[in-house]
């Protein structure tokens, strides 16, 4: 029976990771975000660009720092309550990550700065709060 849905074309190879970055990139503890060439737009693990739905996407690394949009504390499936935050990067987009610290004190507006780019158990970026408060970026 014929499938359309899941033929396999000859001559093409197995799908690259799309956040491969070069060599000298992946050496650091950074956020690698994708910008779009055509329309300048920063996004986070995608595929094409939300807004042109443009392919010719280049990989970056984030400064690290952002500002908390969203925070959630999470109390199944772990022995102690965590928090999951949407974090606001200064670069434009947002990624979903881990705040260090007593989740009760976590709150909207509070800047945070990378701390870790990949959580061991979680597969998400680690962050910490520093002092300041939104609209003082360096």
């Amino acid at each position: 029976m014929y499938h359309p849905g899941i033929a396999l074309h000859p001559g093409i190879g197995p799908a690259t990771d799309v956040l491969d970055a070069a060599p000298e990139e992946r050496a650091g503890d950074a956020v690698l975000f994708q910008r779009c060439h055509w329309c300048g737009t920063a996004m986070y693990q995608r595929l094409l660009c939300p807004v042109c739905a443009g392919s010719d996407l280049r990989t970056e690394a984030s400064a690290g720092t952002g500002v908390v949009r969203h925070s959630t504390v999470i109390h199944r499936n772990t022995p102690a309550a965590r928090n999951v935050s949407l974090i606001e990067m200064a670069e434009g987009f947002t990624v979903r990550g881990r705040v260090m610290g007593s989740p009760a004190t976590i709150h909207s507006g509070d800047r945070v700065q990378l701390a870790t780019a990949q959580d061991p158990v979680r597969k998400q970026p680690v962050f910490q709060l520093i002092e300041g408060t939104y609209g003082s970026w360096n």
